[in-house]
């Protein structure tokens, strides 16, 4: 009896599907396991019969034909895949040498750290930051300090330069406002100051050097530096000569002696006080009338006389007019009276003056 052709299909099936799952262990499993796995025999189904055997025959040969041929192509596929991959893959690591890891978050505690070391910088920051703010007055008061006392330190070497420095010596002595004095003995007499440094002068010194000279009345000094001083001499004007012991002194109104002559001195009035010298009070009378007196009128009188402080008279050049002066006081008045009345009287006409009682002068002919 024959067994129907549709029989066989699922024994080649089974051969079939029996093939897959061996290829797929094949290319899974190492070269050990797929190589002992191609040596193994594909088991195969004998079906007894005449025309299904054979057809069912063929159908096995032939899978089990195309399997054995497929077989060593997915070997050395699979030898060269893993040679490739054995050349590509890193060398061993040692057990001590920790595996670098790549693309790696760090860890909390690093993320931890790192804030820690990052508020620490921003607080250091701000407290600096704090410090200066609170700080700036006390700096600003040293900045202060210091300019001070730098422009202090450099006024300070400014004045020991000029005090001490040879090049603000005394080189140079200029005298002017002399008339009878000369100038050569003044110089001659501060001579001793040369060489000395301008702010070093002794002022003393040159006081008691120049008190020899009875013409100087005063004088002023003045330092030009660099190495100069002007000393500007203010003379004794004379107002009359006084005869004492036979000799004729001039004398300025302090009654300081400025010369001495045997003979009466011409332009100047001869004063005459009873015998007194030049400290009594009739003399101190006489030289404030003079001095009141104005220029052209004084140039006019010729002598005068006091025996005390009140009964101060002169006499005018010309005929000899006498003028009463009386004491010293209202003198202004008395020589604007004085004026007016010379001014309306004959100059040839010997006669008195008198102006002691500035609200009524008259002149009285001799």
């Amino acid at each position: 009896m024959k067994r129907p052709e549709g029989f066989d299909k699922p024994v080649a099936d089974t051969g079939a599907h029996s093939a897959k799952p061996r290829r797929k262990r094949a290319e899974s499993s190492s070269q050990p396991q797929a190589s002992k796995q191609s040596a193994r025999p594909t088991p195969q189904r004998l079906s007894s019969g005449s025309g299904s055997g054979s057809g069912t025959g063929d159908a096995v040969s032939k899978g089990t034909t195309a399997g054995n041929t497929r077989r060593p192509q997915r070997e050395k596929a699979e030898s060269t895949a893993r040679s490739r991959t054995q050349q590509k893959a890193p060398p061993a690591r040692s057990s001590r040498q920790k595996p670098r890891l790549r693309g790696r978050e760090p860890s909390p505690d690093a993320l931890a750290k790192k804030q820690l070391r990052q508020a620490a910088r921003a607080r250091k920051r701000a407290e600096r930051a704090e410090l200066r703010r609170f700080t700036r007055r006390a700096r600003t008061r040293k900045l202060v300090l210091l300019s001070v006392a730098g422009v202090v330190a450099a006024l300070l070497g400014l004045i020991a330069v000029a005090v001490f420095s040879p090049i603000l010596a005394l080189r140079t002595v200029v005298v002017d406002g002399t008339n009878r004095i000369d100038p050569a003995e003044i110089q001659s007499a501060v001579e001793t100051q040369m060489g000395t440094p301008l702010a070093l002068l002794n002022f003393d010194t040159i006081t008691k050097e120049l008190s020899v000279f009875p013409l100087i009345r005063s004088y002023v000094t003045e330092i030009v530096p660099p190495d100069t001083l002007l000393v500007h001499i203010v003379e004794r004007k004379p107002i009359g000569s006084i005869k004492i012991d036979g000799v004729f002194r001039l004398v300025d109104p302090a009654g300081i002696t400025i010369q001495e002559s045997a003979e009466r001195i011409d332009g100047v009035p001869l004063i005459s006080v009873g015998g007194a010298d030049a400290s009594s009070p009739a003399f101190a009378a006489v030289a404030e009338v003079l001095l009141s007196l104005p220029s052209e009128l004084r140039s006019q009188v010729v002598s005068v006389s006091a025996t005390t402080k009140d009964d101060v008279s002169f006499v005018l050049a010309g005929v000899g007019q006498r003028v009463v002066w009386g004491s010293a006081s209202d003198s202004a008045r008395k020589a604007a009276l004085l004026a007016s009345l010379i001014s309306i009287t004959d100059a040839g006409r010997a006669g008195e003056f008198d102006v002691s009682a500035p609200s009524n002068g008259i002149f009285r002919p001799s």
